[in-house]
């Protein structure tokens, strides 16, 4: 007799060897943990231009479609005979893409890197007189305050003592130190640029062939899944690329947005260090929730050295620029895209960023939004199922305490009454 895959006891016992050799594949990582992590180091480490070169194309595919509808739908226009249409708009694509990312960071660096070691030669020689100007307008606000003026000046006379130590004892030797030790450091630099010059290249491999790898995908999974099943994977893969790419996309737009209306603040106003403010607070506020006021503080602190008003000023104004985006801007940039609440947002953003850093903030709410999906998916599958309600207000507590609040409400008579009835 002839035995057949689907029978119901080989099912069973490819499903037990299964989760065997899962628990022990979980229990050897457990347990030799230290030698798991550096294996994962080192295929991450092989790994790392295709992950810059995915993370390239990912946020590059949107310039890329543009560039290469609007091209192939000017070769349809004219009346010269272009051949291979289609592949001339992907080459010219590609180039402009790899223009745009070139500009992009060459233009953030070229903003930031100046500015940043210009401030800092200005801190080093403004500290003391800044610090005796705040204390003068101190003492000129505190007049009626004697106990209050004397502990701030004891703060900003030890803040002042303190960030001057800092600065020569430790910041400066170590930077002599690590100015001395460069020859060292010039194999790391080297393979940072050469994963960076690699990312590009397999970027431009990713853009061009990014059908071609999605209808492998798809072929792969119609093979080996149900119909069903195989549709519900593809439709996931559409609604978790739609998701990433709408709030990604949403929020490196705004970001321009804050950043370009603080430049022009700050220029109309003639604020000190407005380049560079105004790339921190446009770079920052790319992470959600915390990212204004990550980028906010030191660029007070910054202002706060050359003149105090102008770091009073910029507080408030960055308290209306955000106002702004979170009431008015990131709404119609992004509307709904993730359809989270203001608590899971504040989730997804603490523990995405506890785990995997800055790229863990910027992605921890579109990742944390596409679980939810799925969850509240599948719970509303299953209360169908049963025949019960999938929406949530017939589920709030209020409801039903108010119902019973009102029935301990009414005399017993009429409660006797009712249960007679």
């Amino acid at each position: 007799m002839k035995i057949r895959f689907e029978e119901k006891h080989i099912k069973w016992g490819l499903t037990a060897f299964l989760v065997v050799l899962c628990s022990i594949i979980v229990f050897f990582a457990i347990y030799r943990l230290r030698d798991v992590s550096e294996v994962i180091n080192v295929i991450l480490a092989i790994l790392t231009p295709f992950i810059y070169g995915l993370v390239m194309a990912y946020l590059l595919c949107p310039v890329y479609n543009f560039t290469v509808r609007s091209i192939y739908a000017l070769t349809k226009r004219v009346n010269v005979n272009i051949p291979r249409p289609l592949t001339v708009s992907k080459a010219v694509a590609s180039l402009v893409s790899i223009i745009v990312l070139l500009v992009v960071i060459t233009g953030i660096l070229w903003m930031i890197i100046p500015g940043l070691v210009e401030s800092i030669a200005n801190i080093i020689q403004l500290l003391p007189d800044s610090m005796d100007s705040l204390r003068s307008w101190l003492d000129v606000k505190l007049v009626g305050w004697p106990e209050a003026q004397a502990v701030l000046n004891g703060w900003i006379n030890n803040f002042t003592e303190n960030a001057i130590a800092f600065v020569t004892e430790r910041l400066l030797p170590e930077y002599s130190s690590i100015a001395a030790g460069i020859s060292e450091g010039v194999m790391g630099v080297f393979n940072v640029v050469k994963n960076f010059f690699l990312g590009i290249i397999i970027c431009v491999y990713f853009l061009n062939s990014k059908e071609n790898f999605a209808a492998q995908m798809k072929k792969i999974i119609m093979a080996v899944f149900s119909r069903k099943a195989a549709d519900e994977i593809v439709q996931g893969a559409h609604f978790t690329n739609r998701t990433f790419g709408g709030f990604i996309n949403g929020q490196i737009i705004d970001s321009f947005i804050i950043g370009l209306i603080c430049f022009i603040v700050m220029t109309l106003f003639g604020w000190e260090y407005t380049l560079l403010i105004s790339c921190i607070i446009g770079i920052t506020n790319i992470i959600p929730f915390f990212g204004p006021f990550i980028g906010a503080i030191p660029s007070a602190l910054l202002l706060l050295m050359v003149d105090t008003r102008q770091c009073i000023y910029f507080v408030i104004f960055i308290i209306i620029l955000q106002q702004f985006d979170g009431n008015i801007l990131i709404p119609k940039i992004q509307g709904s895209s993730t359809g989270l609440a203001s608590f899971w947002v504040l989730f997804a953003v603490l523990v995405g960023g506890g785990l995997f850093g800055f790229i863990g903030m910027v992605i921890g709410i579109p990742m944390f939004a596409v679980i939810y999906a799925y969850v509240s998916r599948a719970i509303n599958n299953r209360l169908e199922k049963r025949g019960l309600a999938t929406d949530l207000a017939e589920y709030k507590v209020d409801n039903y305490t108010v119902r019973r609040k009102t029935e301990r409400m009414r005399p017993l008579k009429m409660r006797k009454r009712r249960e007679k009835r």
